[in-house]
């Protein structure tokens, strides 16, 4: 029963202050170029990640670095020692001996008339054979070394001297650091605005400040969020950002017209919209359905009104779209302040 006559109570006041016009207060509002940036959080990651693997079997005889080097491309990790290795090549470059003087003699003989050409043939083709097998071993030795496979740093590293190692065994991770790539999540309604060559601000959470740019769009978006991985490139050329650091980008999309306003002139459509009410020249309301651009300590910027509009910033939530009012300008600091004194 209270709550049935508080409704109509409300209802009525509503309707007696439509008849007299409820008193507003307005400030007049131009709207201004700012500019439109799209913000997202994202995270560092390597530009290149290796797993190191053995390509050979065998006792680690020499660890030549340790864990958290920098290393040039091709430079020596560590050193494996395989002693059948050893003896094939060894044993390669005997046969590979023989198989020379073989030749030489098979062609000696054929210049002097002695030797046919398919002997000079038969033993070009076994030298090359020899030659193939001296190659394998030789190969197969220098997988016995393991390297850098490119230019980074030692991030991990699990092998000990004298400690035997199978061939295809993880035994580090190598990672590029410079440059480091930002990976973010781009909504549907805001891809439209990202393309590659964007330059982007890149806060990191240790207080470090960098710009990149935009190399990636993805152009299929995640099913289950329907978001589009987007990479932006920073150059970390010192390597002193590292991996896996949290950060925010923003990204300049251009520019656009908009109202600084206080939060407090915000209010709520009757359809959850939220928008701006202002005042037109015949002193009715007017219900603007706005957007918020971009949010500061003293206020927002807003799209949707018109290019100047009377903002109503007293009042506005005692009022409906349509309604006529007496608006009146609002006061300043100082007038307040007086209090109307003379």
């Amino acid at each position: 029963m209270y709550v049935r006559l508080t409704v109509q109570f409300s209802e009525l006041l509503r309707l007696l202050c439509t008849k007299l016009g409820v008193s507003v207060a307005v400030r007049a509002s131009s709207a201004d170029t700012v500019p439109q940036v799209f913000r997202a959080e994202g995270q560092a990651q390597p530009d290149r990640r290796t797993a190191l693997r053995s390509e050979a079997s065998g006792t680690v005889a020499h660890v030549a670095v340790r864990k958290g080097a920098d290393l040039a491309a091709g430079q020596e990790i560590a050193r494996l020692v395989d002693r059948d290795l050893e003896a094939a090549l060894q044993q390669a470059s005997e046969e590979l001996n023989r198989a020379q003087r073989e030749f030489d003699n098979a062609r000696s003989l054929f210049d002097r008339g002695v030797a046919t050409a398919d002997r000079v043939s038969d033993a070009r083709a076994g030298l090359a054979s020899a030659e193939a097998q001296v190659a394998r071993a030789e190969e197969n030795l220098d997988n016995a070394v393991i390297r850098a496979p490119f230019a980074g740093r030692l991030d991990a590293l699990d092998l000990d001297e004298g400690e035997f190692v199978q061939a295809g065994t993880e035994i580090g991770t190598v990672l590029d650091t410079d440059p480091l790539e930002i990976a973010i999540q781009v909504p549907q309604q805001s891809v439209a605005r990202i393309s590659e060559g964007q330059a982007a601000q890149v806060a990191f959470i240790t207080g470090e400040q960098r710009t990149g740019e935009v190399v990636f769009v993805g152009a299929d978006a995640d099913p289950e969020t329907r978001t589009f991985k987007t990479e932006i490139r920073v150059p970390n050329p010192e390597n002193d950002l590292a991996s896996g650091l949290s950060a925010q980008v923003r990204i300049p999309t251009g520019t656009l017209q908009a109202h600084f306003v206080s939060p407090a002139v915000l209010s709520l459509g009757t359809d959850g919209t939220l928008g701006v009410k202002t005042v037109t020249p015949d002193d009715e309301v007017v219900f603007h359905p706005v957007s918020v651009e971009r949010t500061q300590v003293d206020g927002v910027w807003v799209s949707g009104l018109p290019e100047n509009a009377d903002i109503i910033t007293i009042g506005q939530g005692f009022v409906r779209d349509g309604e006529i009012v007496d608006p009146s300008p609002e006061k300043s600091e100082s007038e307040q302040g007086t209090g109307g004194q003379q």
